[in-house]
């Protein structure tokens, strides 16, 4: 077992920073879910994923900034910049989404992505618990059973896009909602995928430095 907090010493920025980002992750969740309550409020919702996106670009930016002036840091910096990478491409990924199906809302009415949004919830509350975690003494064990539960939802996540698809394909959907809709299923496990590689990255550095 051992504590990061050693390693950056007790200059706590790359922690807080980093927490900023995971948890800009989860609230782009929220965000989504509000989005497909109200698809009508399509511009406001838009601006709101903007203003997120562009805060946890200005996040990442502050890490880089801060690597650059801390003169030692014994936690490898790459591995620092490859999460704070990570966590940014979650609300990036989901705006694109948003984008996406605000085009032509009308056409996805009753469309339900219920399912991915739990499981996307599930994915960036799971990731958002593992960056707060390097704070304190996580130990491998702990840090690997939250991992593991990652690997998990993004496994559940590709069963539910494989029963997706062969409903989407067996229906009576015209050609442009079939593509349309599957762009949309693709933007949300790829969102998934990168929970995942953002759980991935943290568990490297916890058993790079236990």
């Amino acid at each position: 077992m051992f504590s990061l907090q050693s390693v950056f010493g007790r200059n706590e920025v790359f922690f807080d920073l980093l927490e900023e980002s995971a948890a800009e992750a989860n609230e782009s969740v929220d965000l989504l879910r509000n989005t497909l309550l109200a698809p009508n409020k399509s511009i406001a919702s838009l601006d709101e994923f903007a203003i997120l996106r562009k805060k946890d670009k200005r996040i990442t930016e502050k890490i880089r900034e801060a690597l650059t002036q801390t003169f030692v840091t014994p936690l490898e910096r790459e591995d620092i910049e490859a999460l704070s990478i990570a966590l940014y491409k979650i609300p990036k990924t989901l705006e694109k989404f948003c984008e996406r199906l605000l085009l032509s809302p009308e056409r996805f009415q009753s469309v339900d992505f219920s399912r991915q949004v739990q499981l996307l919830a599930q994915s960036t509350e799971t990731v958002q618990r593992m960056t707060r975690g390097l704070r304190t003494n996580p130990g491998t064990t702990a840090m690997k059973d939250q991992n593991d539960r990652l690997q998990y939802l993004e496994g559940e996540a590709d069963k539910l896009m494989v029963e997706l698809l062969r409903a989407l394909y067996a229906g009576q959907q015209d050609p442009v909602t079939v593509i349309a809709l599957k762009d949309l299923y693709d933007l949300l496990e790829k969102v998934i995928d990168r929970c995942r590689d953002a759980g991935n990255v943290i568990f490297y550095i916890v058993l790079k430095n236990s």
